[in-house]
């Protein structure tokens, strides 16, 4: 063999060398995912400025998953993660079967939770025995709680990828400063209500009810096949009545027969909030509900 011939045959081999570590290095960057809308919002802002990718899971229009299972797609998604953000306090219970244990960042860590017989006297109990939740589990609709979601899913990243702990500090406090603007919009906005108590056809807007000062008087958990009963919808005609409220709130993705039958009987007007759990944007949701609160009970 030539030396022209070594030479080429060198070359080619570091060649070779070089597009298969290439190959390898585009497969490095951290694969991360988020299991809903809020802690994939906020762990995507806090990644912003580094190679790690982040996938969200749930991205079907639902406000519950107590019943919820992954699809094919889902399912994968989940095993190629390192690293899974989960919003917690109970609510991916349909996780725990795939969920690794050192590859898991829990954000609900050091919330105060709301129990969930604290979020409603008339709720449909006997319809849903099974699959309520001991604690509420929806803490990200109040702003102070998704900082504390923020701060818990920064810690645990900069754990896992310390490499990029600075970026994800930097990240952090301007994510802060979003949840700060959007608590002060809420409260300001709603500051002169003339009405200051919902009734809600779901139950998880206690934390959201808690952050503005309002009151949640009925919270019905209504679904599809287990509607409220003529006595529970008798007793909320009742109440709409007796405080006079103009308004009633069902949840976007949720059912709106007993709501339209309160409204016929009441004549209170009907408007729909939106759990934050799916849609673009957790922050467009939270200001779509402050909105919504303030055209109807202003």
């Amino acid at each position: 063999m030539t030396n022209m011939k070594k030479f080429s045959v060198f070359i080619l081999f570091f060649l070779l060398l070089f597009l298969l570590g290439g190959c390898g290095a585009a497969q490095e960057p951290a694969q991360v995912a988020a299991t809903t809308l809020p802690v994939y919002d906020f762990t995507l802002r806090l990644c912003q400025g580094t190679p790690i990718t982040v996938t969200r899971l749930v991205t079907e229009q639902v406000s519950c998953l107590h019943d919820y299972s992954l699809n094919v797609r889902q399912v994968k998604a989940a095993e190629a993660a390192q690293t899974i953000v989960i919003s917690g306090a109970g609510l991916e219970e349909f996780l725990e079967d795939i969920l690794p244990d050192a590859g898991t960042i829990d954000a609900s860590q050091g919330i105060d939770l709301i129990g969930a017989d604290e979020t409603h006297e008339h709720g449909h109990e006997d319809a849903h025995e099974g699959h309520h939740h001991e604690v509420d589990p929806h803490i990200w609709l109040s702003p102070v709680n998704a900082k504390a979601m923020a701060r818990n899913i920064c810690g645990g990243l900069s754990q896992k990828y310390p490499e990029y702990a600075e970026t994800f500090d930097t990240n952090l406090e301007a994510l802060l400063s979003a949840l700060d603007a959007l608590q002060a919009y809420g409260e300001d906005t709603l500051a002169a209500l003339s009405c200051r108590e919902l009734i809600t056809f779901h139950d998880g807007f206690a934390y959201f009810a808690g952050a503005f000062d309002l009151t949640i008087l009925e919270a019905i958990e209504e679904e599809s096949g287990s509607e409220a009963s003529a006595r529970e919808l008798i007793h909320l005609i009742e109440e709409v009545e007796h405080h006079r409220l103009p308004a009633i709130f069902t949840e976007k993705s949720g059912s709106v027969s007993a709501a339209a039958v309160i409204a016929r009987e009441t004549g209170a007007n009907v408007y729909a909030l939106d759990m934050a759990m799916a849609g673009d944007s957790y922050f467009a949701a939270m200001y779509h509900n402050i909105d919504t609160i303030k055209e109807a009970l202003q």
